[in-house]
Parts: C-alpha cells; sequence; structure tokens
C-alpha cells in the first residue's frame, strides 16, 4: 500500500527513497537504481515492451528530453513516451501539422511588434506569458490594434481596442462566423487561396449556417463584434493569430486550432513577415520536448515514426530497431492502466497527480501499477506513490544543455550552480539506468548529446553550440551553419513555382461540438481553470514562497452570482462537480461574467481544482477538457480552516 506524506512547505530532494512496507525510505544511489532497474526489466519480461511507459519533462533541457526518448525506443523498446505537451499545446502541433507538415509556431516575436493587427484568442499573455506580453505592448504602441477573445476580461483584454466576452466552448462558431462575414463581404484573400490552399468549397458550405446573428446566439458576443473583427483581421496588411490553453484544451481542441487556422488561409495571414499564427507555450521548453522526440509518433525534428526511411538513421545510430507504429500518449497511458495493460511507468520531472484531471481516477490508475519510478527536484504527489524516487538536478540553472521557446529559437543554457549534495544530474541517471539494462551509453556530454541530435534531425544540424553562443540563439530550420534561418515558416506558400509551393494548405472542414459536461439546473455555472501571474502551474515549484501578492486559491465569481447566492467577498463556498467538492475562498471579480467562475490549479495542497474537472479528450491530440467543468456553488458554515479542506466525495 503506497501511504501519502505531506508535501507542504517542499524541499528539495537529497537522497533517493525506496518504497518498504508501504513507506518510503532513505537508501542509496546503487540500491534505488537497482531496485528501480530490476522493476523495469521485470515488468518488460512478463508484459513485453508496450506494458511500460515514459514521461518527459518539459522545464529540462533539450539534451535530456532527446536521451528521455532514446531511452523509451531504443533501450525500452517502445514508443510509449510523451510529456506535459499533451496536457497543453498537443493540438496546437496535431493542428498546425494537418495544415502546413510541421507543428511550431510560424511567426518570431519580435514579428508581434511588427505588424498591424494582433488577435490574442483563448489566452491571457498578461499573466501567464508576460515575457511575451511585452512584445505585444511594442507592437500595441507602435500602432498595431489588439482583439482579445476569451470568456474573462482578463488583465491582458484591459489593453485590447476590442475584448470578445464569448461563451466557454463556442469558439468554432465564432470563428466560422468570422470566416463567413470575410467570404460574404468579399474580402477573403483569392490569389492566395487559389494558390496555396485547398478545401475552399467545403469550407464555404461549411460555414454557411453561421451567420452573425446565429453565431451571437451562440457565443453570446455582439454580431457588430463579430463583425468588426472580420473585416479588422481580413483588412490588416500584417495579422498576427495568438492562442494558448483556452482553445487547446478542450475534448474538441485540435478541430478549434483548425477552425483559427482556416482564417490565415481565408486572409493569407501566414508565411509572410508580420502574418503568422502563434500557440503560446506555458513552460519555458514544451516545444522542445516536442522537438526532441519526446512523443509517440514523431522522432526527433518531427519525423514521422511509421515512416522506415526516417527510421533507419536512428536505428543506425543506435544500434536497436524502432517499433514502427505510435505508442501511447499521456492520456492512452492512463487509459492503459485503467485497463491493466501499462504495468510500469517512469516519470522525469512531471506531476500528473496534480496536472490531470479527475484527481481521485488518477490517483487510482497510478496505484494499479506493478512498479512506478519518479526522478525529479521535489518529492511532488506523483512522486509519494512511487516505488522508488530519484533524486535529480533538472533545475535549469544547474544543467548545461539548449532550451527552445514558443518562437522555436534554441537558446544555449551554462550550468550555473552545482545541485544539492545527493542529486545527480538526470542524463547521468538515465545513462546509468540504461547500464543496468543491457545498454552502454558512457558518459556522455550535453553538447555531445547535441551533436547527436543535429546529425540525426535535418532541422537542427547547423545548430552547433559554438553556432548558438554566437548568434545568441536560433530559430529551427537551420539545415546549415551557412544558412540564414527564417524567422518564419511556409514563405513557401507564396511562390510562384508550384513546385516550391508544394502541398497546398488545406481548410478544415471541423463543426461544432459543445462542452461535454452540460449545465443544468443542479450545475449551472461554467468552471474554466488558468494561471494567475504569481503563481506557477501545480505549485511545485512555488508552494514554499510566502509574498503579500499570493492569496492562495480562490473562486472568482461575477458580482451578480454573489449577490444572487448571498456570498461576501472572502467567504468559503463549496464548489461542486459531477466528481468531486472543494471548498475555496470567494473572489468578487467585476470581470467575470455571469454564470462564469473562476479556479487555478496552483495550490493543489489548499484546494485540489483537479478532483472537479473531466477528463473527456480531444480524439486525435488526447488533450483534456479543462477549460469546461459544470459546478455549483454553495455557502457553507464559516470555520476556522475551512478553505484548506478538499471533498472528494461526488457532487
Amino acid at each position: 500500500m503506497r501511504s501519502k506524506t505531506s508535501t507542504a512547505p517542499l524541499n528539495r530532494l537529497t537522497s533517493p527513497l525506496v518504497r518498504e512496507n508501504g513507506e518510503l525510505r532513505p537508501a542509496s544511489w546503487e540500491e534505488a537504481l537497482e531496485r528501480a532497474a530490476a522493476g523495469f526489466r521485470a515488468g518488460i519480461d512478463q508484459h513485453g515492451p508496450d506494458s511500460f511507459g515514459m514521461l518527459s519533462c518539459a522545464r529540462a533541457t533539450n539534451e535530456m528530453n532527446f536521451m528521455v526518448q532514446k531511452f523509451a525506443r531504443a533501450v525500452m523498446g517502445t514508443n510509449n513516451v510523451d510529456s506535459c505537451n499533451r496536457t497543453c499545446h498537443a493540438p496546437s502541433v496535431a493542428g498546425l501539422a494537418a495544415a502546413f507538415g510541421s507543428g511550431g509556431g510560424t511567426s518570431s516575436y519580435a514579428e508581434i511588434e511588427d505588424t498591424d493587427l494582433i488577435v490574442v484568442w483563448g489566452g491571457n499573455p498578461r499573466s501567464a506569458h508576460p515575457i511575451f506580453f511585452q512584445h505585444v505592448l511594442k507592437g500595441v504602441r507602435r500602432g498595431a490594434k489588439l482583439f482579445v477573445i476569451d470568456p474573462r476580461r482578463t488583465s491582458t483584454a484591459e489593453w485590447a481596442d476590442r475584448w470578445l466576452g464569448l461563451n466557454v466552448g463556442t469558439d468554432i462558431p465564432l470563428a466560422h462566423a468570422v470566416g463567413r462575414e470575410i467570404l460574404y463581404s468579399g474580402l477573403a484573400n483569392e490569389t492566395f487561396i487559389e494558390r496555396a490552399t485547398s478545401g475552399l468549397e467545403e469550407y464555404r458550405a461549411l460555414v454557411e449556417p453561421w451567420t452573425l446573428s446565429a453565431a451571437e446566439a451562440e457565443t453570446g458576443v455582439p454580431a457588430e463584434a463579430i463583425r468588426e473583427l472580420a473585416h479588422a483581421y481580413a483588412l490588416a496588411d500584417r495579422a498576427q493569430l495568438c492562442w494558448t490553453l483556452g482553445i487547446t484544451e478542450h475534448h474538441n481542441a485540435t478541430d478549434n486550432v483548425r477552425a483559427l487556422i482556416n482564417l490565415s488561409l481565408l486572409t493569407g495571414h501566414v508565411g509572410r513577415h508580420g502574418a503568422g499564427l502563434n500557440p503560446l507555450r506555458g513552460q519555458n521548453n514544451v516545444q522542445g520536448g516536442g522537438d526532441m522526440g519526446a512523443i509517440p509518433d514523431r522522432l526527433a525534428g518531427f519525423q514521422d515514426i511509421l515512416d522506415a526511411d526516417l527510421r533507419a538513421p536512428f536505428e543506425a545510430a543506435w544500434g536497436s530497431a524502432i517499433q514502427g507504429r505510435k505508442g501511447k500518449n499521456l492520456t492512452q497511458m492512463f487509459e492503459a492502466m485503467g485497463e491493466g495493460d501499462m504495468k510500469t511507468l517512469y516519470v522525469i520531472g512531471e506531476n500528473p497527480v496534480q496536472s490531470e484531471p479527475e484527481t481521485e481516477k488518477t490517483t487510482g490508475r497510478l496505484r494499479t501499477l506493478n512498479h512506478l519510478v519518479v526522478q525529479d527536484i521535489f518529492l511532488t504527489r506523483t512522486a509519494e506513490l512511487a516505488d522508488v524516487v530519484l533524486p535529480a538536478s533538472a533545475s535549469w540553472c544547474e544543467s548545461d544543455g539548449t532550451f527552445t521557446n514558443s518562437e522555436r529559437r534554441v537558446q544555449l543554457v551554462r550550468k550555473a550552480l552545482d545541485p544539492p549534495q545527493g542529486a545527480r544530474d538526470d542524463i547521468d541517471i538515465l545513462c546509468d539506468m540504461a547500464e543496468r539494462l543491457g545498454t552502454d551509453w558512457g558518459r556522455p556530454s550535453a553538447e555531445e548529446i547535441w551533436d547527436e541530435l543535429r546529425s540525426l534531425s535535418p532541422i537542427h544540424r547547423g545548430m552547433s553550440y559554438d553556432h548558438l553562443a554566437q548568434r545568441q540563439g536560433i530559430q529551427w530550420p537551420c539545415y546549415s551553419e551557412e544558412a540564414v534561418e527564417p524567422s518564419f515558416l511556409h514563405g513557401r506558400l507564396w511562390s510562384q513555382d508550384p513546385q516550391e509551393r508544394g502541398e497546398p494548405a488545406a481548410f478544415g472542414i471541423v463543426g461544432h461540438s459543445p462542452p461535454v459536461d452540460l449545465l443544468d439546473e443542479e450545475y449551472p455555472f461554467r468552471l474554466t481553470t488558468g494561471r494567475r501571474l504569481d503563481d506557477y502551474n501545480t505549485g511545485v515549484q512555488t508552494s514554499g514562497f510566502s509574498s503579500p501578492m499570493r492569496r492562495g486559491e480562490l473562486l472568482d465569481l461575477s458580482p451578480e452570482d454573489a449577490d444572487k447566492l448571498g456570498i461576501q467577498d472572502g467567504e468559503t463556498v463549496r464548489v461542486c462537480s459531477r466528481r468531486g467538492s472543494v471548498l475555496a475562498p470567494a473572489s468578487i471579480d467585476s470581470s467575470m461574467r455571469a454564470g462564469l467562475v473562476f479556479m487555478t490549479f496552483h495550490f493543489p495542497d489548499q484546494v485540489d481544482t483537479q478532483l472537479l474537472t473531466i477528463d473527456a479528450t480531444d480524439p486525435i491530440a488526447g488533450t483534456a477538457e479543462y477549460k469546461a467543468a459544470a459546478v455549483r456553488i454553495e455557502r457553507v458554515a464559516q470555520t476556522a480552516g475551512a478553505a484548506e479542506g478538499a471533498l472528494a466525495s461526488p457532487g
């Protein structure tokens, strides 16, 4: 039986831990590594390689992520490898790849400063992407118009020329209405459409029902505001369309992304300087983890795992065959646990107990594993369930290596601090584990690993450490050190030469699908989740610190709803969904619309918001619908410490 230990406040791990008689106890590195390797070996021997899964870290270096996927494929013999990219931007990768062949954002940050129109759809970069937001502000100050589309009037919307407050889960009807208005007003870029796209007539039929009035009824956005957005986007010489988790954390997220891409194809706002499509990444190396192949269907450089010719160089370099089929993504791994098909899991730097929806279900499935190994810098709630815990130096300042940001820019970092005594480098741990499982990698340096990656990934080939240091970062693709990498992607679409243009970009034929968790009399409020500026993700790296700015978890609700329910600001309320309930202080927020409430997932030790969310997932990308739970709000008796409790029973 795996018991739970308090994690607040969190301190760095400095000793391996192994489970004995249901409890975690300190152990030597030799004992911990041998136990970890023995459990993996037993799982493979008894149940085959596909009973093993591996989760990589989106905050760790490219080099570490490359070695993680190499370990899964070359040592364990499976493509069951994934990361938190599944939780956030896997739909962006899938949607962009379907339209253009690659899954990266198409523009550079500098282009945000040099454009005529910026559309931020389903995101609040002022709080969640503050560095990127500085580029937005520079663009606005230079004359760009800013449209913000979000259910909440966010801090980003305060800077906008126009805020469109839509109902949660109605992004596709809004996008289709914008597209229809562009077509009916004769504002489509017909030259670009004819030259570079396919499927226009199917798209025209798709958007036909979404008149301005029909869209207003479904989305809650006034028809005149929809018309204004359509005309502004179509008439702008250059326009940037940016999105974040308000688009991607839905059960139809890939369709949401395709609906936005359609607007760029309709107007030609892609493949030119200052005109593009930009999914904003929430962690420092979400883009890099996918680029390195720490995903189940692509090798490094987004090379298709199903293509034998693309697998061949990796197999030759590693001296190992690679499965010619897609592995399981994070969501599918948890489904396989529930079905009894996944027996062992190796988690590096991720915390699915706090990041996955329906916490009780997630925890229950992890408990079914025969062997769970967690490698991290803190004893997270996921690590509390492990059979072996390995203390790592995953902190960005404790490693040499590279990171890739949202604009596809690879940047070199150098080790600045030594890890705490007793912790070991992630790559060193992986190499030791591989050796115990029969594969000797030696002890390669970060630069040696990067050079191996460059030899296998054409889009990174020109990025030597020296070149990266000289240029202070380079965007992929960079095919040689002599080549000048493009700041934007898909310029080929504007070529006069059909051969240079290549395959046309296809309009996505995607229909509207409302949120799975329906509102009714019992659950009349729509809960959407997100980030606040002062904290970070599941709180692992920020929960041990105090600040006057940090108020802990809150339930934001509108003044109208607070008045109707008789709730005072700061009063503890119970938030109930069909899956569970939690207690949290109410915060009356004038930026909230009636019927909408908001919480984060930053403070799971106080309030486990993920007890409320639903695990309905996008069938293409596997991302869950974090943004659209149905809840009710109840007043509770005011007792000391009430807001610290969490109730896990059904609502």
